[in-house]
């Protein structure tokens, strides 16, 4: 059994149906990514998978347990963190403070220093700036929060919403470097990414969203080397 499974979901924005039927799964330990144009719908998944846009209909299983009904403050409870696009960091809290709040469901859980030090130990720059305004730091490093502050949730499955948006390509590099690092100590990731080259390569399998649908599925290697994804996604 998959660790995340999504089955036919469809998600209605009022009339507008965003999703029509997706359907993806993640194993435990993959990093399986959703690419896809603005619209496709690649945010929309993640939104329903966390509980912030309920499906309509449809079913979404997290390690064995139907969810699809599920608030989304319970659903952190399940295992499920995200780091949401344009990262939405909390400008007026320290870097520490964003850090805490991500453990906040967690108070009684002895681990969390020992999380808070890995944290620092991936992301150096958040340990320099621990007692910072998360406000006054660039892109890349309020990416490098949102990451850290979803990881303190010591979810089963990390949801990764366009990490690379809007953040210098040496930082973007650093990013996936990090990515890399987090899945080599067992985290499961979805990863969602305009920017295929990355995400492909960053991935083991991976999904591809036009209009709402999942048109084509594989292996990241064989839909790096398919003609429509080449020609849509890669520049080819």
């Amino acid at each position: 059994m998959a660790l995340l499974e999504v089955n036919e979901i469809h998600v209605h924005y009022g009339g507008i149906e965003a999703l029509k039927g997706v359907s993806l799964s993640v194993d435990e330990g993959e990093v399986v990514t959703l690419i896809g144009s603005n619209g496709a719908g690649k945010s929309t998944t993640l939104r329903a998978i966390t509980g912030l846009t309920p499906a309509s209909s449809g079913s979404i299983v997290i390690d064995g347990e139907d969810v699809t009904r599920v608030p989304a403050h319970q659903i952190v409870d399940r295992g499920i963190a995200l780091s949401p696009e344009g990262r939405h960091c909390f400008s007026r809290m320290t870097v520490r403070e964003n850090l805490d709040l991500g453990a906040y469901r967690r108070r009684k859980d002895t681990s969390v220093a020992e999380d808070l030090e890995r944290v620092f130990e991936l992301f150096p720059r958040l340990k320099e700036r621990e007692k910072q305004k998360a406000g006054t730091m660039s892109g890349g490093e309020q990416q490098m929060l949102a990451m850290g502050r979803a990881l303190m949730a010591k979810p089963k499955i990390l949801l990764l919403d366009e990490p690379s948006m809007g953040i210098a390509p040496i930082l973007v590099q650093r990013i996936y470097e990090t990515i890399a690092e987090i899945n080599r100590d067992g985290m499961t990731i979805l990863l969602v990414e305009q920017n295929a080259n990355y995400a492909l390569e960053a991935s083991g399998r991976g999904y591809v969203l036009e209009t709402g649908r999942v048109v084509l599925e594989g292996e990241a290697d064989k839909l790096r080397t398919d003609p429509q994804v080449q020609s849509a996604y890669l520049g080819a």
